[in-house]
């Protein structure tokens, strides 16, 4: 055989090869078969190519029905599952809130090693914030066992945009002193580690994409609704960030040029009527100054009537804003996280009501509006997918070598 042609097989297996290991970081744990769908490549190919990644100590067998793998269900014989052993490294995802901070570590075959949550106070400083993140982060590494040199990237999210070019955190921001903050670059002098940052509710998105109820749609929208109201868009598959990262702050779509002034400047933003401080101002003339958020959900579960009347009239607020992205982008499906997102339909069907009225009637055919599934986890779970499934697209500050990225891991 010719050297060239000889180079050119040993050029395609080492591709075949990436492609075989992308997929795991992707799966989590899957059959030969899963691999092969997901690949293209020949079952036989994939079976050689494993062969060589588990000799080498990187792909270990792995328990039947672990992560979305997994074959519950199925009759006869199960088929063996695989993964990435945990030689291959791990990601950690920090999700910064309005109000706690929460680290992960995950394994590539999905498995959470350590995860932490940790309240912080309202409007914390961005130093603050940066230096309790760096340690949890050194705690959750201790607590896995886990050092510094085999940790593949570090996915973050804050509740505000991120500008794709600067890696700055813009205006407006639910964590007012972090605006004009490179996090990135910050969090690289504190960690050592690769970072990589992205909107919250991109994160959200992302994680419910993979995983969670956005699963089926390659065109979707994941709303968070909370302290603020922002949107996640996925598109073909992707997610859409807008010429700058600023794409999917529907918080501020303008319900009323009239109304409130919200925290960016304008009047009448969605935020201002729908958001939780919104709905707290409401209630707490006749519940109580102490009145929270968390209060409000579970006397709206619990039956009450003023509670469930804010919450509707948020919902409607917030589907005539849907309504318009409706008419723009034409999601097949909205998935509504959040802390909000826990009043189940006293919220939800109020906003399927709303954009029935406000989106064009082939666009409110079209899409399903539905709650999320991953919860709380969504953002911090998104953090660690982050890593593997946007790196190379989001605001990055590297140290030393590109590193390979890591999996989403599995929502316990």
């Amino acid at each position: 055989m010719r050297r060239g042609a000889s180079g050119s097989l040993r050029s395609l297996r080492e591709l075949n090869r990436e492609h075989v290991v992308r997929a795991l970081r992707e799966l989590g744990v899957a059959s030969r078969a899963e691999i092969a769908r997901r690949t293209g490549l020949s079952r036989s190919t994939v079976s050689s190519l494993v062969a060589d990644l588990k000799a080498e100590g990187l792909i270990a067998e792995r328990a039947a029905g672990r992560g979305p793998g997994g074959t519950a269900g199925q009759s006869g014989r199960p088929p063996v599952l695989i993964g990435l052993s945990r030689s291959a490294g791990v990601v950690v995802g920090i999700d910064f809130g309005k109000r706690h901070l929460a680290v992960a570590v995950s394994d590539p075959s999905h498995e959470v090693l350590a995860e932490s949550w940790h309240e912080m106070p309202e409007d914390y400083a961005a130093s603050d914030g940066m230096d309790t993140a760096s340690e949890l982060v050194e705690a959750a590494l201790e607590d896995a066992g886990i050092g510094h040199d085999r940790v593949l990237g570090v996915g973050l999210g804050l509740p505000g945009p991120i500008h794709r070019v600067t890696g700055m955190v813009g205006s407006p921001a639910i964590l007012p002193g972090w605006v004009g903050i490179r996090v990135a670059d910050e969090m690289v002098e504190r960690l050592g580690l690769p970072i990589h940052v992205d909107n919250d509710a991109n994160l959200g998105a992302l994680s419910e994409f993979h995983w969670g109820a956005g699963r089926a749609s390659a065109s979707f929208a994941y709303l968070k609704v909370a302290t603020g109201i922002g949107a996640g868009l996925v598109v073909d598959g992707r997610l859409f960030h807008g010429a700058g990262g600023t794409a999917g702050e529907i918080g501020h779509t303008t319900i009323d040029e009239n109304g409130p002034i919200c925290r960016c400047g304008r009047r009448g933003c969605l935020e201002t009527f729908a958001a939780g401080p919104a709905l707290l101002e409401l209630l707490r003339p006749s519940l109580g100054p102490d009145l929270t958020l968390e209060d409000v959900l579970e006397r709206a579960c619990d039956g009450d009537p003023g509670c469930q009347r804010a919450i509707a009239d948020a919902g409607r607020h917030i589907g005539q804003a849907l309504g318009n992205l409706c008419n723009l982008i034409n999601p097949e499906r909205i998935v509504v996280g959040g802390s909000m997102g826990a009043a189940g339909d006293v919220l939800l069907d109020p906003i399927r009501e709303a954009v029935e009225r406000a989106a064009i009637p082939s666009a409110a055919d079209d899409v399903d509006i539905v709650p999320g599934v991953l919860g709380e986890r969504a953002e911090l779970l998104g953090a660690i997918g982050l890593v593997l499934h946007e790196g190379d697209g989001a605001p990055t500050q590297r140290v030393g070598e590109p590193v390979a990225a890591a999996a989403i891991p599995e929502p316990a």
